[in-house]
């Protein structure tokens, strides 16, 4: 199956033809981070892609599964942007950050942005045995112990704490950018900040 992140879903139309299963999950992509995650029911997802409720249950056993899948995309998409800051930047991983941190203050400027998914579905989703906040729950893990390793290949002097204060900035981005219209953002600032935080930790 051909699967697609939100913000792919969101920037152009549907393919010719997609199968159900394709537009089960690429509408379900849509409502999800347009809508948000709870407040979408399957009606609504089979509706709007204009298959059956049969045909959603062919290919995920519940909503809640359908939920993880998409998940799962959109944090593939997210490591796939983050990987492609580093590829900019070969062996320099303050070089690397700024480009990621510029490139998330640049996603987030329009007005329809909806922070992460995965952000919102550790809110939306309570129970931490939910299969969606599980999926969230892994990733934000992961992407903390990544960006804490990131922060030891700059040198810093305390190599958790930048890590730490990355992570905050990037959830910052996710909330504020969906709390503030027009150009005044805060999330412009995200760049400076970075620059800021690597000049106190990693002094030359």
């Amino acid at each position: 199956m051909t699967k697609r992140t939100p913000e792919e879903v969101l920037s152009g139309p549907y393919g010719s033809a997609p199968r159900a299963a394709d537009r089960i999950f690429d509408t379900a992509c849509e409502l999800f981070y347009r809508e948000g995650i709870r407040a979408v029911g399957v009606d609504e997802i089979v509706t709007r892609a204009g298959v059956t409720k049969p045909s959603l249950y062919r290919s995920y056993k519940s909503k809640d599964e359908l939920v993880a899948a998409v998940l799962r995309q959109v944090e593939a998409g997210f490591w796939e942007r983050f990987e492609a800051a580093e590829q900019l930047h070969p062996g320099d991983p303050k070089a690397q950050m700024v480009a990621y941190f510029q490139g998330l203050a640049d996603r987030s400027g329009g007005d329809d942005y909806r922070g992460c998914n995965l952000s919102n579905a550790v809110v939306e989703y309570p129970d931490r045995q939910h299969a969606g906040r599980q999926v969230a729950q892994v990733h934000k893990q992961q992407l903390r112990e990544r960006l804490q390793a990131k922060a030891a290949e700059m040198g810093a002097s305390d190599a958790k704490a930048l890590g730490d204060a990355m992570m905050l900035l990037v959830e910052g981005v996710f909330t504020s950018s969906q709390m503030f219209a027009g150009d005044d953002k805060p999330a412009k600032a995200v760049v400076g900040a970075m620059k800021a935080l690597i000049a106190a930790y990693c002094p030359a």
